[in-house]
C-alpha cells in the first residue's frame, strides 16, 4: 500500500524512477533499524540517530525532495525518537559558520553587483601575454583567486564567457583544426578545475570547507580559524593548480610554445569597457580587503579583542555593505533585495549536517561505529 502510494504522488510528481525508489526506502530503512533488535553495546539513542541519518542520506542521494528541504528532516524526526533533543536540534541551523557563510554571501553578492571580479580577472589575463600555455594559466589563476572568495558555480560562469569569446576568436584566425580544439578543450577544463582547486584554499570557498569545520567544531570541540584553514589550503591549492596547469597544458593538449595573435587586444578591449573604476568598486575592495585582513590577522587582534571571532568580521563586513552609499541617492553597495538572494538551501543543508555530527556524538554511535 505504501509503496503504490509512493508510486501514485511520485508518477503525480513527475518524479525520476530513482526517486520514487528513494521517497519508500527511506522511510522503509528508518522502520526496520527504528524495529530491529538493539545492536550490542549500542544505545536506544544511537539507534534513532542511525535509522534517521539513514532515512536523510536515502534521500538525499535519490533526491526523492529537494536536498535543502531533506536537511530539515532532523527537526521533526530527532526529537520525536529521542535521537537529540529540539532545541539541541534547531540550534544547529544557527551555528556561527551558517553565520559566516552568509557574511561571505553577502560579500560575493556585493562584488558580482559592482563587477569586481570581472575587473580583476581581466587584469590578471591581461598581465600574461598571448602565448597559449601562459593564457591557460591566466586563466587559472583568475579563477581560481575569485574562488577563493566566492562560489565555485558563480565564478565558473563569470570565467565562461570570457574563455568561450577566446577559444571562438582563435578558431578564426587558426587553421589548424586540432590546435584550436586542443586549446578550447584546455581552457574550458582549465576553468572547471581551477574553480574547484581555489575553492579548498579558504573556509568560504566553497560549503564543504565549512561543513567540516562545523563538523570537527561539534565533534572535538576544536574550532578551525580562517587562518589555520589557509595556512594548510592555500599551499594545498597552489600545488594543485600548478600540477593541474601542466598537465593541461605539457600532457593533455600540449600547446608550449603556441602563440594567441589578439588575445591582448581583446582582453585590453573587455577591460576598457568596463570603463574607469568606480568609486563604489573601490570602496567594496577596500571592505574585501579588509574583511581578509582581519582574518588573517585574527589571532593577532584577539590579543586586544579576546571575543573576535571569524564569523563576527564576516557579519560586520556584510553589515558595512548596507551601509556605504552608491551612485544613486539613498542606495547602498548592497540592497536587502540583492541580498535576500543568498543561496538559502546552502545554510540549511549546513544546519542539518551539523545536526547530524552533533547527534552521533551524543549519543555515543561514533563511539560505537569506531
Amino acid at each position: 500500500m505504501a509503496s503504490e502510494l509512493a508510486v501514485t504522488i511520485g508518477d503525480s510528481a513527475g518524479l525520476r524512477r530513482s526517486q520514487r525508489i528513494g521517497l519508500v526506502l527511506g522511510p522503509a530503512v528508518f522502520l526496520l533499524l527504528m524495529l530491529a533488535p538493539l545492536p550490542s553495546g549500542l544505545s536506544a539513542q544511537g539507534q534513532a540517530v542511525l535509522a534517521c541519518t539513514l532515512w536523510i542520506a536515502v534521500w538525499w542521494i535519490s533526491e526523492a525532495i529537494p536536498i535543502p528541504v531533506t536537511a530539515l528532516l532532523p527537526i521533526p524526526l530527532f526529537p520525536l525518537t529521542g535521537a537529540l533533543g529540539l532545541a539541541e536540534t534547531t540550534a544547529s541551523y544557527g551555528h556561527r559558520y551558517v553565520f559566516l557563510y552568509i557574511g561571505g554571501f553577502v560579500l560575493a553578492i556585493a562584488i558580482a553587483k559592482w563587477n569586481l571580479h570581472r575587473r580583476i580577472a581581466l587584469t590578471i589575463l591581461s598581465a600574461v601575454g598571448t602565448d597559449l600555455a601562459m593564457l591557460v594559466l591566466g586563466f587559472m589563476l583568475a579563477t581560481a583567486l575569485m574562488s577563493m572568495w566566492i562560489s565555485n558555480t558563480a565564478t565558473t560562469v563569470m570565467m565562461l564567457p570570457i574563455g568561450m569569446a577566446l577559444v571562438g576568436q582563435y578558431v578564426d584566425g587558426c587553421d589548424n583544426a586540432d590546435d584550436h580544439r586542443f586549446f578550447g578543450k584546455a581552457l574550458m577544463l582549465a576553468i572547471a578545475w581551477s574553480a574547484s582547486i581555489g575553492g579548498t584554499a579558504t573556509l568560504i570557498g566553497t560549503p564543504p570547507n565549512l561543513v567540516l569545520a562545523g563538523v570537527v567544531s561539534e565533534l572535538y570541540g576544536v574550532q578551525i580559524t580562517f587562518t589555520q584553514w589557509f595556512m594548510f589550503g592555500f599551499p594545498l591549492a597552489s600545488a594543485l593548480l600548478l600540477i593541474c596547469w601542466l598537465y593541461l597544458t605539457r600532457v593533455a593538449f600540449p600547446c608550449r610554445g603556441s602563440s594567441f595573435p589578439g588575445s591582448h587586444e581583446q582582453i585590453a578591449g573587455l577591460l576598457r569597457d568596463l570603463g574607469p573604476m568606480k568609486p563604489e568598486e573601490k570602496a567594496l575592495l577596500i571592505v574585501f580587503v579588509t574583511t581578509a585582513l582581519l582574518w588573517i590577522s585574527r589571532a593577532w587582534l584577539q590579543k586586544f579583542l579576546p571575543a573576535l571571532d571569524d564569523t563576527i568580521i564576516a557579519v560586520a563586513s556584510g553589515i558595512s555593505l548596507f551601509l556605504i552609499p552608491a551612485g544613486r541617492p539613498g542606495e547602498r553597495l548592497v540592497t536587502w533585495d540583492e541580498a535576500v538572494k543568498l543561496p538559502w538551501g546552502i545554510l540549511l543543508l549546513f544546519g542539518g549536517g551539523i545536526a547530524i555530527a552533533g547527534s552521533f556524538e551524543d549519543s555515543g554511535l561514533a563511539l560505537w561505529i569506531a
